[in-house]
């Protein structure tokens, strides 16, 4: 009876790692998506800068 209980935590165990494997993998997919993404903001606010530096220059 014991080893038998050893055995069918062994494979719930086995089916966590299984599981953190899997949210490990997803999480790396979304911070790369994040930098992606911070990467085309950061471009988007150096737009953004440009043309408020352009009105202002226009202003002086």
């Amino acid at each position: 009876m014991a080893k038998k209980r050893k055995a069918t935590k062994k494979k719930a165990t086995k089916k966590k790692a299984a599981k953190k494997k899997a949210t490990k993998k997803k999480a790396a997919k979304k911070r790369k998506k994040a930098t992606k993404k911070k990467a085309t903001k950061k471009k988007a606010t150096k737009k953004k800068a440009a043309k408020k530096r352009k009105k202002a220059k226009r202003k002086k």
